[in-house]
């Protein structure tokens, strides 16, 4: 790997931690942390491990899917964010066992079946 490529991996791999840091201060004000596992810049992937107070905790898939969201929105080169718990949780933040049973989390303002209610909002 060239010191040019070095360097630009270096600086992508700041600025999605200083995303984390920014956009999810809770995360850390909560007991939990965010770290990159993984960061791909040929591809745009990147792979966050939440671990900490987000294991197991019951928001923890609506961060995922705020940090899926906006960090692509805010890091013109990441175009997939992976992202988990260490729960048995799935790259996609799926929760330990609800993905074999047909069930998946639900977000504010996602709707399902006509049903009306959005749930708890999240605190970001």
């Amino acid at each position: 790997m060239s010191t040019d490529t070095s360097d630009a991996d270096n600086d992508l791999r700041e600025r999605v931690t200083n995303f984390l840091r920014r956009n999810f201060p809770q995360i850390q004000m909560h007991g939990g942390s965010a770290a990159i596992s993984h960061l791909d810049r040929e591809t745009g992937e990147v792979q966050i491990q939440l671990g900490g107070a987000c294991s197991g905790c019951g928001i923890s898939p609506m961060t995922i899917q705020a940090i899926k969201s906006r960090m692509v929105k805010e890091i013109p080169e990441i175009e997939t964010v992976h992202a988990d718990t260490g729960m048995g949780a799935g790259a996609d933040g799926d929760l330990g066992g609800t993905g074999g049973s047909g069930m998946s989390p639900s977000f504010p303002g996602e709707t399902t079946d006509g049903d009306d209610d959005e749930g708890p909002q999240a605190p970001f």
